[in-house]
């Protein structure tokens, strides 16, 4: 089967490895617009956005077996949803409002598999709890003066720098990070003739 990652984090790439030896990266382009308002239907609609534009952009055999896996992960915090930061200043205030709070990481999934002549999406959301420690205006400007959180829903990444700030999570490591690997493997064991490695 034909495995085709819709997303170009290099995070969700080094994730998808341990499912998949073997997988294409074509990242869609599209703007990202939704029109629902929860956070975890939110996540969803732009994953299968993602996914379905994948899908109509690649050439494939009559008979090809195909996978497209669209992802999109959004912090919210109190209901309010953080997105990657504009620039330095926004990435402050991200940062002065997780700070010494709990907050909500979710991860949208969308899987599109066409086999047998059928098409089927599936799709998911992962929600994790995070927790910061205090951060003190130093170490928010010393991290992003770093230049990580400029690219990170939320203005952090767990698994770089940022990661010195969390005080701990309820749910999935991974789901943080990008992808939510335990959901996505219990969806893909379901999937009639899909290659997991064990």
């Amino acid at each position: 089967m034909r495995v085709i990652l819709a997303s170009g984090s290099p995070r969700r790439k080094e994730l998808l490895k341990q499912l998949f030896a073997d997988f294409e990266v074509l990242p869609a382009k599209g703007s990202e617009i939704y029109t629902e308002q929860e956070p975890d239907k939110i996540v969803q609609q732009l994953a299968a956005q993602k996914a379905a534009e994948v899908e109509s952009s690649v050439v494939r055999q009559e008979e090809e077996p195909m996978l497209v896996i669209g992802a999109d992960t959004v912090v919210a915090f109190q209901g309010q949803i953080l997105g990657k930061p504009a620039d330095a200043k926004q990435a402050k205030e991200m940062l002065k409002t997780l700070a010494s709070d709990v907050h909500q990481v979710y991860t949208g999934v969308a899987l599109i598999v066409i086999q047998h002549g059928k098409r089927q999406c599936l799709e998911f959301a992962e929600c994790t709890n995070v927790r910061f420690y205090p951060m003190t205006a130093q170490e928010i400007e010393a991290y992003v003066q770093s230049g990580e959180p400029m690219d990170k829903a939320g203005a952090y990444g767990i698994q770089g720098i940022g990661g010195r700030f969390v005080e701990g999570i309820e749910g999935d490591y991974q789901n943080v990070v990008g992808l939510p690997m335990a959901k996505l493997y219990q969806v893909l064991k379901k999937i009639d003739e899909i290659a997991l490695p064990f």
